[in-house]
């Protein structure tokens, strides 16, 4: 893809957006298959994906456009059923691309492997034995998994903790050992919970304890990845608000969610609300990224913002996030299911950190969209009229008529299934 900006593309038909793509993407039949199919991911696959298998469930599939990251362009697929979200993040990343686009970074790929050992006899001593043998048991956890050590990953630290040491703790004390992981490219779920099992042995054994959980941590707090942009504030500058206006007003938005966690649960999903449609469409766990992001959001001892809203000495709107995002480009369902292999082609997506940087940069977009759209006019301005259509739609419209009762909807300013109803039924007579 030459450039993620192109102009007029939600007024073109779906067929005219699948040829540019292909065209763009220079895209082979087969691979534009898997958008033409009404059935992208065959029963045969999905009955060995998961148990009990009856069919499958489809998402609408679209482009978030615009996004310049680290100086590069994407097309974004993002699998979502709730409408103006797309819209929002392209609106917004082209103002940043006007600004100069996205800055993003990672770290090192680390994730966390935990095992739990209770009734040890000392758990004082416990801790230090196996702290003594630290390098045996690194080993031996990469002997578990000698692939990933072979591409240069695996594990690579190791530490332990004993948990409910006070003696009136509700809990029982438990020492937990924690063995940290380089994954390269993969989630590495799989790769960590082999490691974990391995080793059990040998923990309860050193400990004179009982191994119960042996599991990854699905809070990734070494596996981050950031985000940030800087604004000029007249590039904020909407309808009858001033950019000085619109950056103050997000500012006291993101000051409202990092205060009180009744709103910064909403603030958080609508973050998520960009990153989980990538992650959808790649083919990773959004329940993972989610559960690992709401996490990192408390990790100061209350609940507050994923995101960072503030003013430079010149005034430009500073944004910026930071977030677990135990992502992959290999293994799991990104190699299995046709569609998230494309997706992660159509962005040439060459590594998980590059994956997980973009993912927050959509986040981040995302969530400026929602605090400028509530820092002026409202949010139901514009969601609702592009809830409108699936309204029209559940309401028995179709073809053209769902355009026809959509704007009708708009302009009486009712958007409502029983009204649109009512619509239908005088467009048929």
């Amino acid at each position: 893809m030459k450039s993620s900006r192109i102009p007029g593309f939600y007024n073109m038909t779906v067929e005219q957006r699948r040829d540019l793509l292909r065209m763009a993407l220079e895209f082979s039949s087969e691979e534009m298959n898997d958008l033409y199919i009404n059935e992208p991911l065959p029963i045969e696959t999905a009955d060995k994906m998961i148990e009990n298998v009856i069919g499958t469930f489809q998402l609408p599939l679209g482009l978030g456009l615009n996004f310049l990251i680290n100086g590069k362009d994407y097309v974004i697929p993002m699998a979502i059923e709730e409408a103006s979200v797309i819209a929002s993040a392209s609106h917004i990343a082209k103002i940043v691309r006007d600004a100069g686009g996205f800055q993003t970074e990672a770290t090192e790929r680390i994730m966390i492997g935990q095992i739990q050992v209770v009734g040890c006899p000392d758990y004082k001593k416990a801790k230090q034995d196996l702290l003594d043998q630290k390098e045996s048991l690194i080993k031996a956890a990469n002997a578990a998994y000698p692939s990933i050590v072979s591409r240069g990953g695996g594990t690579e630290d190791l530490d332990v903790r004993i948990l409910n040491e006070e003696s009136d703790s509700k809990y029982g004390q438990m020492l937990v050992l924690h063995i940290y992981v380089d994954t390269r490219d993969a989630m590495g779920a799989n790769i960590i919970n082999t490691m974990v099992e391995s080793i059990a042995p040998i923990v309860e054994e050193l400990t004179k304890g009982n191994v119960y959980l042996r599991i990854l941590s699905n809070f990734a707090d070494k596996c981050l990845a950031r985000a940030r942009c800087v604004i000029p504030p007249e590039m904020l500058a909407t309808g009858d608000y001033s950019g000085g206006e619109v950056r103050d007003g997000v500012i006291h938005a993101y000051e409202f969610a990092a205060s009180d966690p009744y709103r910064a649960v909403t603030h958080n999903k609508g973050i998520m609300n960009g990153i989980d449609p990538v992650v959808i469409a790649t083919g990773n766990d959004w329940r993972a990224v989610e559960a690992g992001a709401h996490a990192y959001a408390s990790r100061h001892g209350s609940y507050g913002s994923m995101t960072k809203w503030y003013k430079d000495e010149t005034g430009n709107l500073i944004g910026e996030i930071e977030l677990p995002m135990s992502v992959g480009t290999v293994g799991g369902a990104t190699r299995v299911h046709p569609l998230a292999k494309l997706s992660l082609s159509m962005m040439d997506i060459k590594s998980a950190k590059e994956l997980a940087q973009v993912i927050v940069a959509v986040g981040l977009a995302q969530n400026l969209g929602a605090l400028k759209a509530l820092a002026t006019d409202g949010i139901q301005k514009g969601h609702m009229a592009l809830h409108s259509r699936s309204v029209a739609i559940a309401a028995g419209a179709s073809g053209e008529m769902i355009d026809i009762i959509a704007e009708k909807l708009i302009e009486q300013k009712q958007i409502r299934v029983g009204k649109a109803k009512e619509l239908v039924e005088q467009y048929k007579k």
